[in-house]
């Protein structure tokens, strides 16, 4: 009888795993996703909506073309996640799947809903790094940038999809962070 040694019982750590959708599909895979029994991430904001005869506010993907997925990945469970309908790839470097940053999808879940002014805004690296210390967007991380005459800004980054979040902020207290 063969004994189980201690690394046969590790099981590898959920990790979260970005997924490009069809242009429009992100809801639509998120609940895919859902009815699957995974744990599924579509970031959104809170916008106010343009209809000619009312102005209500609703939410809207934040990354547009974009939905996490929490998931061991298992050679089964991809291909459960890539058939998915609307899913049209999972973000991958050289054709392997890439895991997105925890800090980052955390970051993430504390804009998502959010009514402040978020706007999608080119990749940058350049910046300190910050992380917000006081008021309802307390703990996230970003990049701290400063336009000449309007307000404090954090610049939310997102490595693998190569994507930023520019949130404006109202002297709430920012906290450099050290590489």
């Amino acid at each position: 009888m063969e004994t189980e040694t201690l690394t046969d019982s590790i099981v590898a750590p959920a990790r979260w795993w970005a997924l490009h959708t069809r242009s429009r599909f992100e809801q639509k895979v998120h609940t895919g996703l859902c009815g699957k029994s995974l744990e599924a991430f579509f970031p959104r904001i809170e916008v106010m909506s343009r209809r000619k005869d009312r102005r209500k506010k609703i939410l809207v993907p934040m990354i547009p073309g974009y939905v996490f997925v929490r998931s061991v990945l298992t050679p089964e469970e991809y291909h459960r996640i890539i058939q998915t309908v609307g899913v049209v790839r999972m973000v991958a470097f050289k054709g392997k799947p890439v895991p997105a940053n925890e800090q980052e999808l955390s970051s993430l879940m504390i804009l998502d809903g959010t009514d402040r002014t978020v706007q999608n805004r080119t990749y940058m690296r350049k910046g300190d790094r910050v992380m917000i210390m006081d008021g309802p967007l307390k703990g996230l991380e970003g990049f701290y940038i400063r336009h000449k005459n309007k307000t404090d800004q954090v610049v939310v980054s997102v490595d693998l999809l190569q994507r930023s979040l520019e949130v404006e902020l109202e002297g709430w207290a920012l906290e450099r962070l050290s590489e």
